[in-house]
C-alpha cells in the first residue's frame, strides 16, 4: 500500500518495493534505477518512468559540476547530505517513485540502528551502501579495512536495514562482497564497474572495457548465488556501461535485469542537451541587433527654436 496518511507515495514497505520490481520483470521490462542530486531531476527522471530513485551524497557534486567520486571524499557528512538532498528536495517533489538513501554506514559518529530509524522516519522507503568503501582499492583499501572502516560494516548496515523492514539495493565490487551481502538477505545487488567513463568529469583510463565488465559482473552474480538464494534481483553499474546500448549490452550478456545510472543519467542529462538547447538560442534572429550602436551613439538631434 502506498503512505499510510496520504495514500500515496513513499515510504513503502520493503515487500511493496519488491512487489513493484517483480512486477516490472514479469513485464519484460528492464528495471531502470538512477541517482537524483536535486529535486528538478528527480521529478522530471520520474516522469521518464524510472523504477526507483536513489539519493546519493555525490549527487550534490556531480551537479555541482565536480566528480562523483567528492562523495568518498572527505568534502561534507555523507549521511547528513543525502538525508538534506532526500528530505528537503526529493521526497516532497516525486509523486509515487519509491525512493532510497544512500547511508554511509562505515560512519563512526553514528548508531547505524538509531540512522536508520531516521532514514525511515523521514520517508524514505529503502537504503543503498553509498558512499561505498567496495570501490577503494590498494593500500588505502588496507588502512579501511583495518582500522573498523571496512565493507563488513556495509554488509552489517544492509542486514540490519533488512530487519528493519527497508528495501535493500546494495554496490559490491567483488566476489566475497556479493556473497556477504547476499547473506544479509539484500534485495538488490548492483555489479560496481567501477566510475563512470564520458562527458566531462568522467574518467578515461581508469576504467575496464565492456568484456571486463561483463566478466565481472558474472563473477559477481556468480558468487551471490552461492548463497542459495534464487530471489536476488541483480543490476549493472559504472565503467564503461554509460548509454542505453551500453546497459543492453550487459542485460543481453549476463543476467542483469536491469541498470544503475547516476552520472551516466543525471549528469550526462544535462551535459549534453544545454549546450544544445543554448546554441538554439544563441541562433535565433536579432533583427534590431544590428542597429542598436548605430541608435544608440547618435546624436540626438538639436529642437528648433521656438520664433
Amino acid at each position: 500500500m502506498p503512505n499510510p496518511w496520504t495514500g500515496k507515495g513513499n515510504p513503502y514497505t520493503r515487500k511493496e518495493v519488491v512487489a513493484r520490481l517483480h512486477k516490472t520483470i514479469k513485464k519484460g521490462e528492464p528495471i531502470i534505477v538512477a541517482g537524483a542530486g536535486t529535486g528538478i531531476s528527480a521529478k522530471f527522471i520520474e516522469k521518464g518512468g524510472a523504477d526507483l530513485l536513489i539519493v546519493y551524497n555525490s549527487g550534490r557534486f556531480r551537479m555541482a559540476g565536480a566528480g562523483s567520486t567528492c562523495g568518498l571524499m572527505a568534502y561534507g557528512d555523507a549521511n547528513a547530505v543525502a538525508m538534506e538532498i532526500g528530505a528537503h528536495e526529493v521526497l516532497p517533489i516525486v509523486e509515487e517513485i519509491p525512493v532510497i538513501c544512500g547511508v554511509h554506514a562505515t560512519d563512526p559518529r553514528r548508531m547505524m540502528w538509531n540512522w536508520l530509524g531516521q532514514v525511515k522516519a523521514a520517508g524514505f522507503s529503502g537504503v543503498n551502501n553509498f558512499p561505498t568503501h567496495s570501490i577503494v582499492d590498494g593500500l588505502f583499501r588496507g588502512v579501511l579495512e583495518e582500522t573498523g572502516m571496512s565493507t563488513k560494516k556495509e554488509i552489517e548496515m544492509a542486514a540490519l536495514a533488512r530487519r528493519m523492514d527497508l528495501f535493500t539495493i546494495v554496490y559490491v565490487a567483488n566476489e566475497e562482497e556479493a556473497l556477504g551481502m547476499a547473506n544479509a538477505g539484500v534485495d538488490v545487488i548492483i555489479a560496481h564497474a567501477g566510475c563512470t567513463i564520458g562527458g566531462s568529469i568522467g574518467v578515461t583510463s581508469a576504467s575496464v572495457g565492456m568484456q571486463d565488465a561483463v566478466d565481472h559482473t558474472r563473477k559477481i552474480i556468480t558468487a551471490a548465488r552461492k548463497s542459495g538464494r534464487k530471489d536476488i534481483i541483480f543490476l549493472s553499474h559504472g565503467g564503461p556501461i554509460l548509454t542505453p546500448d551500453d546497459a543492453a549490452y550487459i542485460n543481453t550478456h549476463t543476467d542483469t535485469v536491469g541498470f544503475v545510472g547516476a552520472s551516466s543519467l543525471e549528469r550526462i542529462a544535462v551535459e549534453q542537451r544545454l549546450p544544445a538547447l543554448t546554441r538554439e538560442f544563441k541562433a535565433i534572429p536579432s533583427p534590431a541587433s544590428k542597429s542598436f550602436f548605430k541608435d544608440a551613439t547618435a546624436k540626438p538631434k538639436a529642437k528648433a527654436k521656438s520664433k
